[in-house]
Parts: structure tokens; sequence; C-alpha cells
């Protein structure tokens, strides 16, 4: 297992901020402070999410297995963003049945589970150092597919912002491709309602041998 290691970003932005990686169980006494992160974020469009410390920690366990990584955004001590990944094994439930029937081995795949960041951090690059220190943790188990899913909301729902701008450009950019015909479902609490739903979630898939 490699260390945690850190690297400043943007000094001249933001002088305490850094970033740092976590293999495995490292991580572990990091997840309680992830976790209120994660509801705090995901609040926000287009995940509408009410969540659970309750359900972030049993939901979180999955990060501390010997292959999972989190990569963890510091301002001085405060955690103030985070992305997850792990082996598609760990999410046999919601992730792995659409891979599969997409033909895709599931040995072979390395699934991205969320990024995290507090709007005032972004902009900063944070959001490219989640993916590439990803990437480069799945590139040296060997795995030759990275994934995430995001979730596909209705164009007219009256609940998204008018400015905001979705993040399909980034991945794109950053080599992922959309794939619509890969879809799972995933059901949770929306912000106002009073019972989970069903919401579609899209695969976005990269080749990590293309580079």
């Amino acid at each position: 297992m490699e260390p945690p290691y850190s690297t400043a970003i943007r000094a001249n932005a933001a002088k305490n901020l850094h970033v740092e990686a976590f293999v495995g169980a490292a991580v572990a006494r990091y997840l309680p402070a992830i976790a209120v992160l994660r509801i705090e974020i995901f609040r926000e469009w287009p995940y509408l999410y009410e969540g659970s410390v309750d359900y972030e920690a049993k939901y979180l366990a999955s990060y501390t297995g010997p292959d999972a990584m989190v990569v963890i955004a510091f301002d001085g001590d405060e955690i103030v963003g985070a992305s997850t990944a792990v082996p598609v094994s760990a999410h046999p439930d919601a992730v792995a049945p659409p891979l599969a029937r997409a033909g895709f081995e599931l040995t072979e795949v390395f699934y991205f589970g969320e990024s995290v960041l507090r709007a005032d951090r972004r902009g900063l690059g944070l959001g490219h150092r989640f993916f590439d220190e990803r990437e480069a943790h799945a590139r040296r188990l060997g795995y030759r597919h990275a994934t995430f899913c995001a979730v596909e909301r209705a164009a007219d729902d009256p609940r998204r912002p008018p400015d905001y701008a979705p993040l399909d450009r980034f991945w794109t950019r950053r080599g992922f491709v959309k794939r619509p015909d890969i879809v799972g479902t995933f059901s949770w609490l929306d912000v106002g309602d009073e019972a989970e739903s069903e919401k579609p979630m899209i695969f976005w898939v990269k080749d990590l041998e293309a580079g």
C-alpha cells in the first residue's frame, strides 16, 4: 500500500488547500466528515439528496477495502472535498448488473463513486486532481476501464436552477464517453419528499489503456 501524499494546489489562490489520496483503511478516520460533506453537497441539484448520517456510514464503509481509494481536498485541517473509487465488485447490487449486460468484464472495471466539493473551492483544478489520482490508481491495479454514473433529471424539471451548468463537457474532456445504453436505477429520498423514489443513472466509461 502506498502512503498518503500531499500536493499543494494553486498556493497563490488558496494557501492552505491541498490534496491527499488514501488507500484502504487509511481513510477510515475521515469518513464521518466525508459523510457530512456528501449530505451537504448532494442536497444541490441535480441530486437533491436528503441524506442521513447512518446511511452514509454504511455506504462509505465500502471505501475502506484494500483496493479502494478516497481522494480528499483539505483547506488546512478542514475537509472541503472528496472523491471515491473502488472496484466494481464492491457495488454488486446497482452498479455491476448494467455493466455486465453491456458486455463489460467486471474484473476490468474500476468504479468512481462520486466527487463532492464545496462551491467556493471549485474552479481551482481540484476536479481534475480527483480524476488524475483515481485514474492513476486504477491503472496501477491493472484495470482497463473506469466508469461512473450520473443522475438523469427531466430537462423541464421545475427544480432545475436557471444557471445550472452540467458537467458533461468536463467529463468528455477527461476522456469519458456517455453511454445512454447503460442505465442503472438508484433510489433515494429527494429533499422535500416523504418517500424514496427511483432515479435513472447514466453511465460514463473511459478506456484507461487509451490514455
